[in-house]
């Protein structure tokens, strides 16, 4: 049983795709993170670059962003062969002032503005269509149909147009695939109307990435419910997919707190993953990759060692592809399986993984054991993993997980005390921790004698340990400071 979760009443819009009562991906979209990629611009070009066969785009964004030649549409639909256009330069296509319709490729990025298209891109639910595009194309994921749909694909466009076709297209009719491009041409044509009215640069067509994913993700759903929390999404949703059960949540708690998501989440945020019978998974992600080390935990199993090592790494390796397209941790993925001495279960392993990575949409490349028995893998980054998304760094450990204990604190004042040793001062008040007080105090009347003074302390609760001296002068004032501040 399917079911996908939306949660979509406030400005964070979130949905979770339920399996077999296993929640297995939660997307994210907040405003201030939503990305351009998709987004169509009418914008003035601000200089063009020979040099780097590129041109800078006005796209009214706070950046300009880049076009290079190649993705010109004047260079696409020019007529020469190949070989001789890429010997002429950017400056034959385009020239500094010139308006021009381009589509957002990739985000801007530091000091980088977006990166966009002249092949402008319209979304169907089985074709993309290209005013500009000149060829055709088939999803990698289609096998059989391939040739059968670059023909017709072939049929139907003019010389100019560009045509690729989606997964879904395999389970359409051409009748239907005729009308929808008919359809895709109506919207490419009041866009070129829309930008003939346009004085400035700026957006003409906003791309509701939101609500695409969740189509995205009821498109791999054979079967299953929609639970949505949003009375207008479930009209567009009823709409569009008039065969499957799409039910409103109008409820005063939150949808996700009603179905345990929010609960998942929280899961999925922690290091320390349980599998069944006491067994565990570590995760420690981090720039560079993902380590993933198995243990058995207070899984001691029925029969011999080697059995209960095979059934951990068996629990593990389907948890392990769950867990990582739940946190859509990408790059490179170790994982520490418990050793293995039979290459017959190394080979089961592989097997079992490599099935549960096939319900995973996103491209996923499993290398193999290394040496020391450490598998490797690859998955596609496509975005931030859920941990980026809702984490920041630790202020106090700084991102390591660890912080200086309070007795390495308090041997850093100690040295600190001593090189205000032999001052005109009677007395220092320290604002600190009390765990940090607590290992001083046994050898503050030493530490006391080495400095000349008396030591008065101003406790501070803090997440972290450390300490300030607060204040230096006679006696009486430091005291008195010490007493005001319990």
């Amino acid at each position: 049983m399917e079911k996908l979760i939306i949660n979509a009443v406030s400005r964070e819009k979130r949905f979770a795709y339920v399996r077999n009562n296993k929640v297995e991906e939660i997307i994210f979209d907040r405003p201030e993170e939503r990305s351009l990629v998709g987004n169509i611009y009418y914008g003035t070009v601000t200089k063009v670059l020979p040099g780097m066969n590129a041109a800078f785009i006005d796209i009214g964004e706070e950046k300009n962003a880049y076009l290079h030649r190649d993705v010109l549409a004047k260079y696409v639909l020019s007529p020469e062969r190949s070989i001789d256009k890429e010997k002429k330069s950017v400056t034959t296509f385009v020239h500094q002032g010139e308006k021009l319709l381009v589509q957002v490729e990739k985000d801007a990025t530091g000091t980088k503005g977006a990166r966009v298209t002249g092949i402008i891109e319209i979304m169907g639910d089985n074709l993309i269509y290209m005013p500009q595009g000149r060829y055709v194309a088939v999803s990698k994921k289609i096998v059989e149909e391939k040739d059968d749909l670059r023909r017709f694909g072939m049929r139907m466009k003019t010389d100019d147009e560009g045509l690729i076709f989606r997964t879904s297209s395999t389970s359409a009719t051409e009748e239907e695939m005729e009308n929808e491009l008919n359809n895709l041409r109506g919207q490419g044509a009041e866009l070129k109307e829309k930008t003939s009215t346009l004085k400035k640069p700026g957006i003409v067509f906003k791309k509701d990435t939101f609500t695409e994913m969740v189509f995205d993700s009821i498109s791999q759903m054979p079967d299953g419910e929609v639970i949505v929390d949003d009375l207008s999404l479930k009209k567009i949703l009823d709409g569009r997919y008039p065969d499957l059960k799409i039910t409103y949540y109008s409820g005063k708690e939150n949808i996700f707190t009603v179905q345990r998501i929010e609960h998942e989440i929280d899961k999925a945020l922690k290091r320390i993953v349980w599998l069944d019978k006491g067994a565990y998974l570590i995760f420690d992600e981090t720039e560079a990759l993902t380590i993933i080390d198995v243990n058995t935990g207070k899984f001691s199993g029925k029969n011999d060692y080697q059995d209960t090592v095979l059934k951990t790494n068996t629990l593990a390796a389907i948890e392990i592809a769950r867990q990582l397209k739940l946190r859509d941790i990408g790059g490179i993925v170790l994982i520490d399986f418990i050793d293995m001495k039979n290459e017959k279960d190394k080979r089961h392993i592989l097997e079992t993984i490599e099935t549960e990575f096939q319900k995973d949409s996103t491209r996923t490349k499993i290398i193999g054991f290394t040496a020391l028995g450490i598998l490797q893998l690859t998955r596609k980054k496509t975005k931030v993993s859920l941990s980026e998304a809702l984490q920041v760094r630790c202020p106090v450990c700084d991102g390591t997980g660890r912080m200086l204990s309070a007795e390495t604190i308090a041997f850093r004042l100690e040295r600190e005390l001593m090189e205000n040793r032999n001052s005109d001062f009677e007395a220092v008040l320290i604002e600190t921790t009390k765990d940090v007080k607590d290992a001083i105090l046994p050898h503050i009347e030493m530490v006391e004698e080495w400095i000349h003074m008396k030591v008065y302390f101003s406790i501070q609760p803090s997440p972290h340990h450390h300490y300030v001296l607060k204040q230096f002068g006679n006696h009486d004032e430091i005291a008195q400071k010490a007493r005001e501040s319990y």
